[in-house]
């Protein structure tokens, strides 16, 4: 058993980390000693490092906790279940990089098409009057639909 500060060291993240997790239900210490201080033990630092390397691949604190809870009552689970997390995930992965895909092209054929001169002040940059028309890729004021 050891105190918060060892197990932050041993996972590489602050005690506030730590305490964070505990907040939200991510992990609980194995017991407290006395004088009220929390204990933790190999298990603690098992589902530390399974958080960490969930957050690594983008999911959520709801998601992890979810995992975690099918994974400490693996036998009455099923992989179908945890497979549906990591594939909505997918799915919403998937829908941004499409959104940051128009994105991206709308930037660049705004940037492409400013000379970038030095010498050229700003009143005839064509960025900004791209930016000011209401031709930019749907960057109309009063669009509808968001």
């Amino acid at each position: 058993m050891f105190q918060i500060g060892e197990l932050a060291k041993r996972c590489g993240v602050t005690a506030d980390t730590l305490r964070f997790y505990e907040k939200n239900n991510l992990i609980a210490p194995a017991s407290r000693s006395e004088s009220g201080y929390r204990l933790y033990d190999e298990n603690n630092q098992k589902q530390v490092t399974f958080i960490l390397k969930s957050k690594e691949l983008g999911l959520s604190l709801d998601e992890i906790k979810e995992l975690l809870e099918i994974r400490l009552e693996a036998t009455q689970h099923s992989c179908a279940e945890v497979k549906s997390i990591t594939s909505a995930k997918l799915e919403m992965i998937d829908e941004k990089m499409s959104e940051l895909t128009k994105i991206r092209t709308a930037l660049k054929k705004i940037n492409d098409a400013c000379c970038g001169h030095i010498d050229d002040d700003a009143s005839h940059c064509s960025i900004l009057a791209a930016l000011d028309s209401a031709n930019v890729d749907k960057g109309r004021c009063g669009r509808t639909g968001e």
